[in-house]
């Protein structure tokens, strides 16, 4: 579980532990709120471990599977990857004329190249029926000048999804995609500092509320399950029907 520190991405991991996964909780930075989600999922009763690794650059992904490896051994644990959730992503608002060069490789090699490379590595320890469930965005159906390069590296992933589920059918293995509106998260919270600001985000859900991360854990459980055994290549939209 990538980017599992807070906001969606602590929310899925205290679902999947909750429904009986081992969880690797992954984070780039903040070892206090990984330790918080670890905390907490074994307060409930279920099992989780931290996993340190800064996506984007050098070695990024030797390093995350080699400390997933080791702390599967400590359990006595050959290495195995039964679920990859790609939630691990950095943003950044831009329209075209304030795109730089240095923005597109920062959303691109954590959004994109890391998340294709660590897929990639992470199907060698992926057995038959495995699940790969990538989380990307509303903002792919919909025009968002606001932030063109996060809205293209999202594209990307939904690309990817289906190329993935195609490729790896023969194997049991479903590959989804989850699409999320505005949701209560870090992200956006420079967005929601007015009532009026929060008002206008709830507005664009039919349901007249901004997401909860656990409305996005609890679609990403289903794909995560043995149920989701005939659904693949799929864009699941998690909106609140944003904008319908």
């Amino acid at each position: 579980m990538t980017g599992a520190s807070r906001g969606i991405g602590r929310a899925i991991a205290e679902r999947l532990a909750a429904d009986g996964a081992l969880v690797a909780v992954h984070y780039a930075h903040s070892v206090e709120a990984a330790g918080e989600v670890v905390a907490s999922v074994r307060a409930a009763g279920g099992d989780a471990f931290p996993l340190r690794t800064e996506l984007g650059i050098a070695g990024d992904v030797q390093a995350l599977y080699s400390a997933f490896d080791s702390a599967l051994a400590r359990r006595g644990i050959e290495p195995r990857l039964d679920v990859l959730v790609n939630n691990a992503a950095v943003s950044g608002s831009a329209r075209i004329h304030e795109v730089t060069a240095e923005l597109l490789d920062r959303i691109f090699s954590v959004n994109v190249k890391a998340l294709v490379l660590l897929t990639r590595e992470g199907l060698t320890r992926m057995p038959e029926g495995g699940r790969i469930v990538n989380i990307s965005s509303a903002i792919t159906r919909m025009a968002y000048p606001e932030s063109v390069v996060y809205s293209m590296s999202k594209g990307a992933l939904n690309t990817l999804t289906l190329a993935l589920a195609k490729e790896l059918g023969p194997r049991g293995i479903t590959v989804n995609a989850i699409a999320p509106g505005f949701t209560e998260t870090d992200m956006n919270a420079k967005l929601r500092t007015t009532p009026e600001g929060t008002a206008r985000l709830a507005g664009l859900s039919v349901f007249d509320r901004i997401g909860r991360p656990s409305d996005i854990a609890d679609a990403v459980a289903f794909l995560a399950s043995p149920d989701s055994r005939w659904v693949t290549g799929q864009l699941l939209d998690v909106s609140g029907g944003m904008h319908l």
